[in-house]
């Protein structure tokens, strides 16, 4: 999808392609191989800056060639059908000395953020602010996930207290998973972060970078924002993994529970087998001939299997 969006005072207008003017934003969402070559005549960047979003693998850098920068970092995304399950994909933005370009292989929600009900608060036209707005975006969803992280393992860890089911423990597998990929891409993006902060003050890249006062707070937001989502990353990573090791060691602690108990009864329902195999052989034993014969032998047999009962529950293995 290729879709071309500029900014006026009362309004967020869409352009075509043959109709584009300076200080338009060109936002691809899952292109087309025509959308891209579109995009690369308008804007004249360098073909693998167009193309470097689409690979899922690709790590958050900036580069830097003639009168173009790409920034590519990692934003959030979530899958609908999979809620324990969250990832990354990569989100590449163009900086060019007439047009701001953002590419991304899925819909998100850092660029749907900015709509047609939210264009007072952006400006295609700055769009050195623009990009700091979307960095600072992105961070936001980082830490909007990771709370919410924080509130499924809370859930999961009260069901599993309850249940030990190994549904429970699936979840968390894929909540550790998710933080991994997180905590990649943040500090990958904090690395952009702090590269674009020294960028801003060379006078070699002003020309395309025109970074103005008002933009510096908005970039130390960002900055310290990703620091805060690295160290709550941290911090549930290393509750997560406290959580994991507990509730296996619980699990096996429930089992050897179990075992004992049926090592137990085992023992105790072999007593009365092994009187009554003793005195079901075919040989001369005590009591053949009496008529209290059997209440003798089942009396032997209760008084021997409580007697173990009592020894077992002594040592607690009841």
């Amino acid at each position: 999808m290729l879709k071309i969006t500029k900014t006026t005072e009362s309004q967020l207008i869409e352009l075509t392609p043959d109709r584009i003017e300076v200080g338009a934003w060109i936002n691809l969402v899952r292109p087309s191989a025509d959308e891209l070559n579109v995009v690369e005549a308008i804007t004249e960047a360098p073909q693998d800056f167009i193309r470097s979003a689409l690979d899922p693998e690709e790590s958050s850098r900036i580069e830097i060639e003639d009168n173009h920068i790409l920034v590519l970092i990692n934003v959030p995304i979530n899958h609908d059908s999979h809620v324990y399950e969250y990832d990354t994909i990569p989100l590449g933005i163009i900086i060019t000395p007439d047009y701001i370009v953002t590419i991304c292989q899925e819909y998100n929600d850092v660029i749907q953020n900015f709509s047609e009900t939210r264009f007072r608060y952006f400006s295609t036209f700055k769009r050195t602010r623009l990009l700091f707005q979307i960095l600072y975006r992105s961070a936001m969803l980082f830490l909007k996930d990771l709370r919410q992280m924080t509130h499924r393992s809370d859930q999961i860890e009260q069901d599993l207290r309850k249940s030990m089911k190994n549904e429970e423990l699936f979840q968390l597998l894929d909540l550790q998973k998710g933080l991994t990929y997180y905590s990649m891409s943040l500090r990958s993006n904090k690395v952009v972060v702090e590269r674009l902060l020294r960028l801003c003050s060379n006078p070699q890249v002003s020309h395309i970078i025109k970074f103005r006062e008002e933009d510096e707070e908005l970039l130390d937001d960002v900055h310290v924002e990703y620091d805060q989502a690295i160290e709550m990353a941290q911090i549930q990573t290393d509750v997560l993994a406290g959580m994991m090791d507990a509730f296996a060691s619980v699990i096996s602690n429930n089992l050897n529970i179990v075992m004992k108990f049926l090592a137990s009864i085992t023992i105790v329902m072999a007593i009365p087998t092994m009187v009554a195999s003793f005195f079901g052989m075919n040989v001369p034993v005590p009591w053949e001939g009496d008529p209290m014969g059997f209440a003798i032998v089942s009396t032997v047999a209760l008084g021997l299997t409580i007697v173990a009962i009592w020894a077992l529950w002594k040592k607690r293995l009841f």
